[in-house]
């Protein structure tokens, strides 16, 4: 076993020393036979890529558990599991119920044989011994589609990260231009009001007088507009009180603003969460109200918001048209994307359902990150 193992892990060690470009894919090797394991050593080695090995179905297991292969190659007729049971188990993972397996067989029975690989996941079915340049070619067919797989993941991480990025540069933009709004505008309209006022005061036409009222009263209705507009961009209620007050703040405004009733159940004030997190789940909350307002048709809206040791979590639920399984993945469904995305940046989870006529029901989940 150990002389098995060293003619690959020299082997990648070399490679690695050569500087090759793009990292190995891993193939794993499943044979209860040193011989056979030797053979196919040998001739997948002229690929160049990292072979890992396992002499029992038990280990294979094991290896699968913790690594990404490729490919595997597992043998049919092995002692304790053998390779139908294996195939059946690797494809029970989550992380390697897409690899692709490729059974080696010497079995007289390979008709039957062959059926039943193909009913637990195999890909292709070889009978030993293998033609070489058959199973090199086959190999490499399926360490590319790997090698791609790995460049689509990265690029659609480096996407996500990308846009993680951009909605933090965004938030930071709405507060910053929120506190200059309502900071700078707002103390230079006050100073004009003080103004106006001390003018007021020093004056004895009637004319004049009403017409520094208007005056004020448009004073006032600008520095309305001004919090407005500075609360729209980033509410100070959710930086000062968190996001229990946040939410119920929302749905005050909400309810105010479309005449739809709203009932939220809220836990206890004073839960202060990572600011990331909270904001991530109150701008999921305003995108949700936002699709119930313009396509809902709903007279009422259920709020539960749930703040525990681990997560947060929101569910909303409306009575109103209901939603299309259709709309929910549909590719225009932008707001819904919108939703997704951010809970997927802090590895939350994201449940839309609906049914016509009886309203729908977003419920969302985000991991609390512990603050040191």
């Amino acid at each position: 076993m150990n002389d098995l193992a060293t003619a690959p892990e020299a082997a990648a060690a070399d490679a690695e020393q050569a500087g090759q470009g793009a990292p190995r894919a891993k193939i794993l090797l499943v044979d209860d036979e040193p011989k056979s394991l030797f053979a196919l050593q040998e001739l997948l080695s002229q690929l160049g890529e990292e072979l890992m090995i396992a002499q029992s179905g038990e280990e294979a297991l094991r290896l699968a558990l913790k690594n990404d292969f490729a490919v595997i190659l597992l043998d049919v007729r092995m002692p304790g599991i053998d390779g139908f049971e294996t195939a059946r188990l690797i494809r029970n993972r989550e992380r390697s119920r897409l690899t692709p397996i490729i059974f080696l067989t010497a079995a007289a029975d390979e008709m039957t044989s062959m059926f039943k690989g193909y009913e637990v996941g195999a890909v292709d079915y070889l009978s030993k011994p293998v033609i070489p340049d058959v199973l090199k070619s086959k190999v490499a067919v399926f360490v590319e589609l790997h090698r791609k797989g790995e460049r689509l993941r990265e690029s659609e991480e480096k996407l996500r990260r990308l846009a993680a990025h951009l909605i933090s540069v965004r938030e930071e933009e709405r507060a910053h231009i929120a506190r200059e709004i309502h900071d700078e505008l707002g103390q230079v309209l006050t100073g004009l009001k003080m103004e106006v006022t001390w003018l007021a005061k020093r004056l004895t036409d009637a004319t004049l007088l009403e017409k520094t009222d208007s005056m004020c009263k448009l004073i006032d209705s600008s520095v309305g507009t001004v919090r407005k507009i500075a609360t729209g961009l980033r509410p100070e209620v959710l930086d000062d009180m968190g996001i229990v007050a946040a939410i119920g703040w929302q749905a005050k405004e909400f309810q105010k603003r479309t005449g739809i009733r709203v009932r939220p159940k809220l836990p206890p004030e004073g839960t202060k969460l990572d600011i990331d997190v909270s904001t991530t789940m109150f701008r999921i909350f305003q995108e949700i109200l936002t699709n119930v307002a313009r396509h809902s048709r709903a007279t009422r809206v259920d709020i539960d918001l749930l703040v525990a040791e681990d997560r947060v979590s929101i569910d909303v639920q409306d009575n109103g048209v209901g939603i299309a399984e259709s709309d929910v993945h549909g590719k225009k469904s932008l707001g819904l994307l919108g939703i997704h995305e951010r809970a997927l940046l802090f590895g939350g989870e994201v449940k839309i359902g609906g049914t016509a006529g009886h309203g729908t029901r977003v419920s969302v989940s985000i991991p609390i990150r512990n603050k040191t």
